[in-house]
């Protein structure tokens, strides 16, 4: 088979479509560049949960006089039992009961650290970050409860700790914080599928504009077909200049699709609105992540129009 020849038939092909052949590469562009998207989301998402999870703490507060107080209200019928004084019934936490949970909590295999925050530590620490609220103005450190912060070995293995201390006597509440952060990461996650439902439909307009390029392409060059036919040419002599005119514009659409993604990671995340220096607190992914998936976005531009335009010519290339 000679280059030169399937070359300039992938020439002509293309300049005969030109139009589609643009609207096949601005789909298959968009919807790589989503399907790299997501899979860099969920690389995110998985670097987030691997940062967070590995700091968050387990707080055990410990009951105070006004929990007690709250909890005496409600037993004779004067308040409804508010925060955690429903479970502080048996009074305040005493020294034995703090030392007794202490001991408990830096016996257990999955504890790392154990820290005592004093009412007044945790009043100070308020103040700090919500000074400047209505709230924090009645705020008084006997409302504050003593708490336990515990950094777990194993921070996926949290509610072992639930389990054991709730409800025992001198705790008001064990509290996690990776409620909220299921949260947040199930927000992330609804997102990226939603990218992937994007991402799916604009590949079947892609696949669809694919097939119906390589259906006008072949109907316009019949003739020429049928005579290699009669020449004794190959079926798939006759196939690979449209097979190869899909993949490179498959090629094409997915080279926009990595520049769209490091265009992504280069002015939004590193530079101009520049995420990574504006929200410290978060653990972007980097480059190695996104030159990753480049390869992946490559192969499957150039093998999915392929893969199509040798289907759609089984069936309608007639010579």
């Amino acid at each position: 088979m000679r280059a030169q020849f399937v070359m300039s038939e992938i020439g002509v092909g293309l300049r005969r479509n030109l139009t589609m052949t643009f609207a096949v590469i601005i789909s298959v562009a968009l919807s790589l560049a989503l399907f790299g998207g997501s899979l860099l989301m969920r690389d995110q998402v998985s670097a987030m949960k691997g940062y967070w999870y590995d700091k968050v703490n387990v707080s055990i507060y410990l009951c105070n006089e006004a929990d007690a107080k709250d909890s005496a209200d409600a037993k004779n019928g004067t308040a409804a039992a508010a925060g955690g004084g429903a479970v502080c019934s048996k009074g305040a936490v005493t020294a034995e009961q703090k030392k007794s949970i202490e001991t408990d909590l830096k016996a257990m295999d999955l504890v790392d650290t154990v820290h005592y925050e004093s009412s007044d530590e945790a009043y100070k620490h308020y103040k700090e970050r919500f000074g400047h609220t209505a709230l924090a103005s009645v705020i008084t450190p006997d409302q504050m409860p003593d708490s336990f912060r515990v950094k777990l070995k194993q921070p996926e293995k949290y509610k072992v700790i639930t389990s054991s201390f709730a409800g025992r006597d001198g705790v008001q509440s064990v509290e996690d914080q990776h409620n909220q952060l299921d949260n947040l990461f199930g927000m992330l996650s609804a997102l990226n599928w939603a990218a992937l439902g994007i991402m799916l439909i604009m590949l079947v307009v892609a696949l669809l504009l694919i097939v119906n390029t390589v259906r006008v392409s072949a109907f316009s060059r019949r003739r020429e077909t049928g005579i290699m036919r009669l020449v004794g040419a190959s079926s798939f002599y006759i196939q690979v200049p449209f097979i190869m005119e899909a993949a490179f514009a498959g090629l094409i659409g997915a080279v926009v699709a990595c520049g769209m993604l490091g265009v992504g990671q280069y002015f939004v995340i590193d530079h101009g609105v520049a995420l990574r220096a504006k929200m410290e607190l978060i653990n972007f992914i980097g480059w190695d992540s996104v030159l990753t998936k480049l390869p992946l976005v490559l192969a499957i531009g150039v093998l999915m129009p392929s893969l199509a335009a040798f289907i759609a010519l089984r069936k309608y290339l007639k010579v």
